[in-house]
């Protein structure tokens, strides 16, 4: 198996520099926000480990929100973020863009602050890049290489199976001239199905040493978290009914330019970025909730939910300025609307536990209750959060997660030994 990885390069603009790099980013795409893949920049369909890719501008529209609490407006350049979900280990994955892509990165990263002519594009993509404070995965192991394989068996076989034989004839048969088929069409070349990598040994041990040092470290606290209850508790309520909601109608204008950039494919991408609420108790929470949401999606939600949340190809969360903003992106199936009606109904109280940290969230009770329960509230938030994605790339344009986890399916029945003919048959209805 192959795990997956992610990269975020997030740089300030040099002064002047925002408009001439719009302006490249635009040339990059076949549809405002789609990336063409094989565009004179940045080629991704050069790249068959990538799965999703995006560069989009950080301007803060909220950053006045803070005044709530009688802070001054804080000052934040406009960053570029360069941002991607790789098979394999990122790093890897960087060298590779610097040696396959580097003129066309030299080109994008020429608009930010300390990059010229001499400078060293990996080492400073390396220098530039944030880590993930917490990431999901929807399928840990599904590689570009066979979701694009299972794609082409799926089509192989969906073309050849005779649609009456699936329900009135033998289905045992049909299914033994279709592997007769797919074993003629890969040895001619026309078909591959490459058997899995072996998985990373040192991957797996990191994964085992972080299962054990998570819960481990909550032991070691458990002790101070009782003693401090109390005054945990006061101070979460006190905060809880204090704090300012700021959740006002988005300008109709950034809503229609947010819009015009959704639902040209089965998969969206979403890119929002908001403060952190201030103080330390804000601040502690919003980490420690973070590792939490890290654990459990890397040991638990593995395999194609994120708690009941099914249309999820990738997420993730980071921190920037010193912890004192967020960003978190996804790549999700489905509408806009269907996506976030989703985690409404399904995991609002996930919301919750996490954004309930950001400012102007809509008010919660006990970190889980009401928030993102108020449903016009919450809506209105995230999208005046939401910003822009300049370029947007996926490898495999057309395909939802249904569609993964069926050419999955098709393949795993393919290589079975025996099956029974009902079996055969609920087989044979996946073409």
């Amino acid at each position: 198996m192959t795990p997956q990885s992610q990269f975020m390069v997030v740089a300030p603009l040099a002064a002047g520099c925002e408009g001439g790099l719009r302006a490249l980013l635009a040339t990059m795409n076949s549809a405002p926000g789609i990336a063409d893949p094989n565009n004179a920049v940045l080629p991704f369909g050069e790249f068959d480990c990538l799965h999703f890719a995006r560069l989009a501008l950080l301007d803060d529209p909220t950053l006045g929100d803070i005044e709530a609490y009688g802070l001054p407006r804080p000052r934040a350049p406009v960053y570029l973020a360069f941002l991607g979900d790789c098979d394999g280990p990122a790093r890897e994955f960087l060298a590779k863009l610097a040696r396959r892509a580097g003129a066309g990165l030299r080109r994008i990263f020429s608009h930010c602050e300390g990059f010229d002519a001499a400078t060293d594009l990996l080492a400073w993509m390396t220098a530039h890049n944030v880590p993930s404070s917490a990431s999901y995965v929807n399928w840990v192991g599904r590689t570009v290489q066979q979701v694009r394989q299972e794609g082409a068996l799926q089509r192989a076989l969906a073309a050849k199976v005779p649609r009456d034989s699936v329900v009135l004839t033998n289905p045992q048969q049909t299914r033994r001239e279709l592997i007769a088929l797919v074993d003629a069409e890969v040895r001619a070349g026309r078909l591959t199905l490459t058997p899995p990598a072996p998985t990373p040994l040192g991957w797996l041990l990191a994964k085992l040493a972080h299962l054990i040092a998570v819960p481990l470290a909550g032991l070691v606290a458990l002790p101070f978290l009782v003693v401090l209850s109390p005054w945990l508790i006061v101070a979460l309520r006190r905060r809880e009914t204090s704090d300012p909601e700021i959740c006002p109608r988005p300008d109709t204008a950034a809503l229609d330019a947010l819009q015009d950039l959704e639902d040209r494919d089965v998969t969206n991408q979403y890119t929002a970025l908001g403060s952190v609420k201030p103080g330390r108790f804000r601040r502690g929470l919003l980490i420690v909730l973070l590792v939490l949401v890290d654990y459990v999606a890397r040991h638990l939600y593995t395999r194609g939910h994120l708690a009941r949340v099914q249309s999820i190809h990738f997420a993730r969360w980071a921190f920037i300025d010193g912890k004192s903003r967020v960003v978190f992106v996804s790549n999700y199936d489905g509408s806009h609307q269907s996506y976030m009606d989703d985690f409404i109904n399904k995991v609002g109280w996930g919301l919750n536990l996490v954004f309930s940290n950001g400012v102007g969230w809509p008010r919660t009770d006990w970190l889980v209750c009401r928030g993102a329960r108020i449903e016009q509230h919450f809506k209105r938030y995230q999208r005046r959060h939401q910003l822009p994605t300049q370029v947007w790339y996926k490898a495999y344009p057309g395909l939802a997660l249904v569609d993964l986890n069926r050419n999955q399916r098709i393949r795993e029945g393919l290589e079975r030994a025996q099956m029974s003919d009902a079996q055969a048959l609920a087989w044979l209805r996946l073409l």
